[in-house]
């Protein structure tokens, strides 16, 4: 005989469609779970890719920059070479060391050539004059004075052209094999040359035979500088 209780059908299968329910997994929190892990993700991915993005943008930013400057034309240089003006050129010629050598020797008196006569003014005025301390140049171990700057500059430029034969040395003197002082107002331009002598007798000896006494004198030097 059986000793358990008896209970309607109605009520058994009402109880196991309610255990059947407990034990069975939610369908609408499953749907719920899984589109907002998918959102989470795609939230994750999207902002994972904007990082990257703005990453990248940030580092080839530069880049792109010093390549655009690297391809840029440099500027001419008729924009940075200022110009030559006449003041620079005047300076550069008074700085500038002559080109002209020197002479074996120059007569000079203190450290100055040729008593302080202008040699440019010879050739520009066709007379003596005498220079000036406050226009100067140095050339062959002396220092030659001038009337004015126009006449330092032209001198430095080409002192070949204006200093006189024989490094000032008397023209006669040199012609009979040796050296002598001058004097600058007795002078004389010769092919375009300039010559000085002693004095006014000796330049009136000296034009007696111009020619024969300048290829003497031209033989002689410089060797005569050690006699």
């Amino acid at each position: 005989m059986s000793l358990l209780p008896k209970f309607p059908s109605t009520l058994v299968t009402t109880l196991g469609l309610c255990l059947l329910a407990s034990c069975a997994p939610s369908t609408p929190n499953a749907t719920v779970s899984e589109s907002t892990t998918q959102a989470a993700a795609v939230e994750v991915e999207s902002s994972s890719t904007d990082e990257t993005a703005a990453s990248d943008v940030d580092i080839e930013t530069p880049a792109t920059e010093e390549a655009v400057a690297a391809n840029e034309p440099a500027p001419s240089t008729a924009e940075v070479t200022p110009s030559t003006t006449a003041e620079d050129t005047v300076l550069t010629a008074e700085a500038a060391p002559a080109s002209d050598p020197a002479p074996a020797a120059v007569f000079s008196e203190n450290g100055v050539a040729i008593r302080g006569a202008d040699p440019v003014a010879y050739f520009t005025q066709g007379s003596y004059v005498a220079g000036s301390a406050d226009y100067t140049y140095e050339w062959g171990g002396a220092i030659w004075q001038f009337a004015s700057a126009e006449n330092r500059d032209s001198f430095a430029s080409s002192p070949g052209q204006y200093a006189p034969q024989y490094g000032g040395f008397c023209a006669w003197a040199v012609s009979q094999g040796y050296t002598a002082p001058v004097d600058p107002t007795a002078w004389e331009i010769v092919d375009g040359k300039l010559y000085l002598n002693f004095d006014a007798r000796i330049q009136r000896r000296w034009e007696q035979d111009i020619p024969g006494h300048i290829a003497s004198a031209d033989q002689n030097w410089p060797a005569v500088v050690s006699n």
